[in-house]
């Protein structure tokens, strides 16, 4: 499948109609997400038949790309029931075999779980402090293979040492620097739309 072509699908995704500001809930563009994806496949072959999963999948975004892409089994995990009704809607919608768990994996026992690469968009840990890193931690306890990740550019250095030096990752890659658009979803949000600046890393557990 071309670039394009996926993120044409990943476009008509439904997406939060009321998004939880406590669980910093934004929608993972198709712009992004295309391309994180695509790069984890063209460059790593770090999807097609492997066993995939999706840590706080939201609307299933990241993980119908991977099943999209050729993934052999495909898992969204997120603690919000109706983010996982949408999600569950859009791979019906595309004909896709995703299976959705509702658990909070931050209180879950998942290192059980037998995946090779996790794809996320974590909350960025602006309403939570910290929370971003804590779904790296259990992402690369988790994974055998590869952990996917957006985290703010800001972030950078610490996102490297933590995961390299406290997390044990063998290795740690910024693989490009993308602009993430937060559209204004929350009555706090100023301005129309945001650009952040946001990695795609590439860990090695």
């Amino acid at each position: 499948m071309k670039l394009k072509q996926l993120e044409g699908l990943l476009g008509g995704l439904e997406q939060f109609s009321q998004p939880k500001v406590e669980l910093e809930q934004y929608p993972t563009g198709a712009h992004i997400a295309s391309r994180m994806i695509y790069t984890a496949e063209s460059s790593y072959e770090d999807l097609s038949g492997k066993i995939v999963a999706d840590f706080g999948c939201g609307c299933g975004t990241l993980g119908i790309a991977s099943a999209l892409l050729g993934a052999e089994h495909v898992m969204g995990i997120d603690v919000d029931p109706e983010s996982l009704e949408i999600a569950g809607e859009n791979v019906t919608d595309l004909e896709l075999d995703v299976d959705f768990l509702q658990c909070d994996i931050r209180a879950s026992n998942l290192q059980g779980l037998l995946v090779d690469t996790i794809v996320m968009n974590p909350p960025f840990g602006t309403r939570k402090k910290g929370v971003d890193m804590d779904f790296l931690s259990l992402a690369l306890k988790v994974a055998s293979r590869a952990v996917y990740s957006l985290h703010k550019t800001s972030t950078r250095e610490h996102v490297r040492r933590t995961a390299l030096r406290d997390y044990n990752a063998k290795g740690a890659e910024v693989l490009c620097e993308l602009r993430y658009d937060v559209p204004q979803m929350y009555k706090f949000h100023k301005k129309k739309e945001v650009d952040i600046a946001v990695d795609l890393w590439r860990f090695v557990p």
